[in-house]
């Protein structure tokens, strides 16, 4: 029998912040933390980055060969088992680290390649910095994790991804505990401008630069890179129940399929399938579902064939879906956008309220979507939600998350 994967806790190192409860009351204000970036370098672009002290989580010793993208995770799994009450595994055997991360560490890559051109000695530990196992790895060592650490580079469907295998690990008995989330630390130099290259980034706004993500607007001219970590501390039922912990929500279903069609152009019965799955895997209908946080990067073409993608699978029930996409206010965390983007979901069931939609308006007709406005809502009815994250490459993620039910919440009560 499978067992039911529950959230306990959650991390957060955003460019809201890293206050669980302030981030998402940011989210629900419609506050962006996208701005300008590059300046000084005579380059005019748009990010969201963290204001992040490392001093808090490393000694000058332990940063040798630790790039900003293993300080984020650590910080974040630290996070997420305090915010779970978890300080100390019972059995580090039954523990896993799942992880995702869409390019490593960027900037030992970057420093790396500027060393070796300017003739300067390379950095020593540039390999274990850059792998993109050494978040995992990181914070599996810091906790003496023992079970199976593991690590998905998907693109965008990374951390999701992760999401979901750890969810699948814990159902089938494998584990108890699962660290899951992901980190992306990619806004360096080099990197924004080959993703600029692309042109698929936004163009930023002339009067307000913090408004320059703007999903399914007709406005719309791509999306916003960001970094960040989030870290969801994922358990069984039985384990949540036992010890009396605070649940978040149910991780109730999972979906990762294939479009097997192009690398970087979405295609809509890829996404049709994964929705089906996803739904199915949790047993629910698409009326049961009252909120979509959206992949919605804010380009052209994805944010079309995502909300067709939802038409097909919702039909009728589509007005019914509420439907927003973070990203418009935080910004594209790749690899660590579908672990961002399932934790505000995780909270957003939790308080029943969904957080803002920014700069969808005028909406694209080609979106026929019911769209949130650029404040948030309180949904007293909300029980069940999904969060989408299609990447390059053609892998979709599904997760679908449910609020506790009251059998679940009078367990907790009458074991604590």
């Amino acid at each position: 029998m499978q067992r039911r994967v529950v959230v306990t806790g959650i991390g957060l190192i955003s460019p809201h912040g890293n206050d669980n409860d302030r981030v998402f009351d940011a989210l629900m204000r419609g506050e962006s933390a996208i701005r300008m970036w590059g300046e000084e370098s005579g380059t005019s672009m748009v990010a969201a980055v963290v204001d992040f002290d490392v001093s808090e989580w490393f000694s000058k010793q332990q940063l040798s060969g630790v790039d900003r993208v293993s300080q984020f995770a650590v910080a974040a799994a630290q996070r997420a088992l305090e915010d779970a009450e978890l300080a100390d595994l019972a059995d580090p055997e039954r523990c896993g680290v799942y992880f995702g991360s869409g390019m490593g560490g960027a900037k030992a890559i970057e420093d790396g390649f500027a060393a070796y051109f300017g003739h300067r000695r390379l950095p020593p530990l540039s390999v274990v910095a850059f792998m993109c196992n050494a978040p995992a790895a990181h914070i599996a060592m810091r906790h003496k994790i023992t079970g199976p650490v593991l690590t998905y580079s998907v693109a965008c469907a990374s951390s999701a991804i992760a999401l979901g295998e750890a969810m699948r690990a814990i159902a089938r008995g494998e584990i108890d505990v699962a660290v899951a989330g992901g980190a992306e630390a990619l806004v360096q130099p080099g990197v924004m401008q080959v993703w600029r290259a692309m042109k698929v980034l936004a163009t930023p706004d002339p009067n307000n630069p913090a408004l320059s993500c703007k999903p399914f607007s007709t406005e719309r001219s791509g999306l916003v890179l960001a970094e960040g970590a989030a870290v969801l501390l994922l358990e069984s039922l039985e384990s949540a129940q036992a010890r009396g912990a605070r649940i978040y929500a149910e991780l109730a279903g999972y979906a990762v399929r294939c479009d097997a069609y192009h690398l970087t152009k979405p295609d809509i019965d890829g996404q049709v399938r994964t929705l089906r799955v996803a739904l199915r895997d949790a047993g629910l209908t698409p009326a049961q579902i009252g909120y979509c946080n959206a992949h919605g990067t804010a380009t052209r073409l994805g944010d079309v064939v995502e909300a067709a993608a939802l038409q097909v699978i919702w039909g009728e029930h589509l007005a019914q879906l509420r439907v927003g996409s973070t990203k418009s206010m935080h910004g594209h965390m790749l690899g660590a956008a579908g672990a961002m983007e399932a934790a505000i979901t995780a909270l957003s069931l939790y308080k029943r309220a969904i957080p803002a939609h920014l700069c969808g308006a005028p909406p694209d007709p080609e979106c026929a979507l019911s769209l949130v406005g650029a404040q948030g809502e309180s949904a007293p009815t909300l029980e069940a939600a999904i969060s989408n994250s299609f990447a390059f490459g053609g892998t979709n993620a599904t997760l679908v998350l449910r609020r506790v039910g009251s059998d679940v919440l009078e367990a907790r009560k009458s074991s604590s």
